[in-house]
């Protein structure tokens, strides 16, 4: 019997006549272009064949709704998309949730935006926000589920209270471990128990699949995240950002890439081998020199590594990312990591709200030792069990 292909939650919406309870009431979504059918079409594009003038506007997040702008507070204006005049209001600069004006006379906001499986990706948090401005207002949600690229594993501490930004308005733990549809309903039932919301899921999907495996297009979900391997290590690559290791913007591999001036590769090399050995970590260094054409060290060269992943199901990027930070502080006098602001976070490091754990930032800043003798599992444990009940497929 042959093994039947993925539904999007977007197509199982549109394929089995969900749409068609929307014909008479008034839409909002919240999207950006990378949101499409598996036919590359764009989610918009279907909604509006389907439900017509029924949407009545869209919100974008980050990145702006084409996904073209670059990171750290990089705001996103209100604008017109082209194809059919729908109005834009942007949810990512001074404004981060929606004002009671751009709700009046919706029924239902529809959510449709990729997620790669990242606390830090602040797609979930324009997400959070919505579903925060619905409930106040007595509006329905509709999330359109889609697969978490980097599957069902979780990794990294629980962001404690203390660190919350826009970069973590709850506490997960960077590698999360959810699809987007299952992370509202964690919501709804942590903070909005008032708001009615409905996940429309995939189907034909394990949630323990990667990318690798199911046989989609990628679509940047942003600008730096190119590819499934961006992806992969951004949980982890991403911690770069509080520091002034490049982590690649300005190159053509984001995110897979890091370096910086003062980096002493032939030295710095075996010691990533003897750190990272392929056998246990599934990954290979490739020594490099590249020049960021923006970003840290903007026209500068660097000298670095690309990552290359050999082994996805082994590869642990939150651990990978903590223990290299940590090599690089031990090794290089040069190593800082920046101060503020960061994605509206004006007064905390940018390093304190990406790890958002008190006795793991104490290990990165302080500890002389390279050993990872934390023990997260308890935590984590916690957490695994209350998304097991929220859980929309199997493993």
């Amino acid at each position: 019997m042959k093994e039947q292909s993925l539904k999007l939650g977007i197509e199982t919406f549109l394929d089995e006549g969900y749409y068609k309870k929307y014909l008479n009431q008034n839409l909002a979504l919240l999207t950006n272009q990378s949101a499409c059918l598996k036919n590359l079409t764009p989610s918009y594009f279907a909604l509006r064949e389907a439900l017509g003038e029924r949407l009545k506007f869209l919100f974008s997040p980050q990145h702006g709704f084409f996904a073209e702008k670059q990171a750290n507070m990089v705001a996103s204006n209100d604008e017109v998309e082209p194809f059919f005049g729908l109005r834009v209001v942007s949810l990512y600069g001074p404004r981060l949730k929606p004002e009671p004006k751009h709700l009046q006379g919706i029924d239902v906001v529809f959510v449709d935006l990729p997620d790669v499986g990242c606390r830090v990706y602040t797609y979930i948090w324009t997400m959070f926000l919505v579903m925060s401005a619905c409930e106040e207002l007595g509006i329905k949600v509709l999330v359109f589920d889609r697969p978490n690229p980097i599957g069902s594993q979780v990794e990294g501490p629980l962001l404690e209270k203390e660190y919350y930004s826009f970069v973590g308005l709850d506490s997960l733990p960077l590698r999360h471990g959810l699809t987007i549809g299952e992370i509202a309903l964690l919501f709804k039932k942590r903070h909005f128990p008032r708001l009615e919301l409905e996940v429309i899921p995939c189907r034909n999907y394990k949630k323990s699949q990667l990318w690798l495996d199911l046989s989609l297009p990628w679509i940047n979900p942003s600008p730096n995240l190119p590819d499934f391997y961006s992806a992969l290590c951004y949980p982890g690559l991403v911690l770069l950002e509080g520091t002034n290791l490049s982590e690649g913007r300005g190159t053509t591999k984001p995110f897979t890439t890091f370096g910086a001036p003062y980096l002493k590769i032939e030295k710095l090399y075996p010691k990533l081998k003897e750190l990272f050995p392929e056998k246990d970590w599934g990954v290979v260094f490739r020594p490099l020199a590249f020049e960021p054409t923006f970003d840290k060290w903007k026209g500068k060269r660097c000298y670095g590594f690309e990552i290359h992943v050999t082994k996805p199901l082994k590869f642990r990027p939150v651990e990978f990312g903590l223990r290299l930070l940590k090599l690089i502080k031990m090794e290089y006098s040069e190593f800082e990591f920046l101060p503020p602001p960061y994605e509206f976070e004006m007064e905390k490091k940018p390093i304190e709200i990406l790890v958002g754990s008190k006795e793991l930032l104490e290990w990165l800043m302080k500890k002389d030792s390279l050993d990872f003798d934390l023990d997260l599992s308890y935590t984590l444990k916690r957490y695994q069990l209350e998304i097991s009940t929220l859980s929309l497929y199997e493993e």
